[in-house]
């Protein structure tokens, strides 16, 4: 009797084991499967508008600005991604006195929700900074890849995201599409984000912060398939381990921490606008593809960008926003 027991056990304990790896074998179909609509073509479009002539350099406060600000909400909408809950539409007010003279009138953050099934509290934040420097003159300063490129990557996250959730395999954690105004001026959007929450910021799980991610600087000119990766490990050993197994499964880019040492002298971890939520003890991964000799000039366009790249570095960051908000337990904090 014993030895039927003993032989009914292992049965379904074999059964069970199988059933599990065909789960995970079905989840990881499920990433791949929605990672993989994040193509060229998906992102040219929508950079070549957001670095148009049309939206005159996005500068904070002036006409450009609104307008890029009313297509990136139009594209939210259109795709079915709603606004957080208690708001009437896509855009988070910033009167033009927080601004301190960097503007001349209001201006508004883009804030875009999706809710999670499971974990509804707890917030993953996909970020950009849409604005620009504007125009000297009659010149347009366009902004291609600083920073429609990673504008550009959020709104295709959202839309992948957005897929997922209507086959049935929407994320357990909420997640926040958030692209600011007034970086280039300070980092006001995000000033403004952090000491106006939506959510609190202590439901906060995770910053993932997208600003320059088209392009490749001069170091990496005869092997562009990397990333600039900083802040990942500075309050989270787990992020940070996440980040790096993610890649290695599923995009195989390099990851450059070069700027994240600190004592780099460029100190960028302090100057793009993960920093507010770094500073307020989230977790954040900044995305960075360096510095070019297009940077802030009028030549910063869209034909420079490299649209492959583009979209290889944007769905490494679809995948790890995919494993933070699905993963059982919330990122831990464990601050160096």
């Amino acid at each position: 009797m014993n030895k039927i027991f003993t032989i009914i056990f292992l049965f379904f304990l074999l059964i069970s084991c199988s059933v599990s790896k065909g789960a995970k074998l079905n989840e990881d179909a499920v990433k791949i499967k929605f990672a993989s609509r994040i193509i060229k073509s998906e992102l040219d479009t929508k950079l070549y508008i957001l670095a148009s002539d049309v939206f005159e350099g996005r500068r904070t406060g002036e006409k450009g600005q609104k307008l890029a600000a009313s297509y990136i909400a139009d594209f939210y909408n259109h795709i079915g991604v709603d606004p957080p809950i208690g708001y009437d539409n896509y855009f988070q007010e910033i009167p033009q006195e927080f601004f301190k003279g960097h503007s001349k009138s209001s201006s508004e953050n883009i804030v875009a929700y999706i809710p999670g099934s499971e974990f509804r509290e707890e917030i993953v934040v996909i970020s950009s900074h849409y604005d620009h420097l504007g125009k000297k003159g009659d010149v347009i300063y366009y902004g291609a890849d600083d920073d429609a490129s990673g504008t550009t990557a959020v709104m295709v996250i959202a839309e992948a995201f957005q897929r997922a959730r209507k086959a049935g395999y929407g994320p357990r954690r909420s997640i926040l599409f958030l692209n600011f105004t007034g970086e280039e001026q300070g980092l006001f959007g995000s000033k403004y984000y952090a000491s106006h929450p939506i959510f609190p910021l202590s439901n906060t799980v995770v910053n993932l912060n997208i600003d320059m991610i088209g392009r490749v600087d001069e170091k990496n000119k005869d092997h562009p398939e990397y990333i600039y990766l900083i802040g990942a490990d500075k309050l989270s050993k787990q992020l940070h381990k996440l980040s790096e197994s993610t890649n290695k499964k599923y995009t195989k880019l390099t990851l450059d921490y070069t700027f994240n040492d600190d004592k780099d002298p460029n100190r960028y971890y302090y100057r793009s606008d993960h920093y507010n939520f770094a500073k307020n003890n989230i977790p954040v991964i900044f995305y960075f593809n360096g510095v070019h000799k297009d940077y802030h000039k009028f030549t910063d366009t869209a034909d420079k960008i490299n649209y492959d790249l583009l979209a290889k570095r944007t769905r490494l960051i679809f995948y790890t926003a995919w494993e933070i908000a699905n993963r059982d337990e919330r990122l831990v904090l464990d601050k160096n």
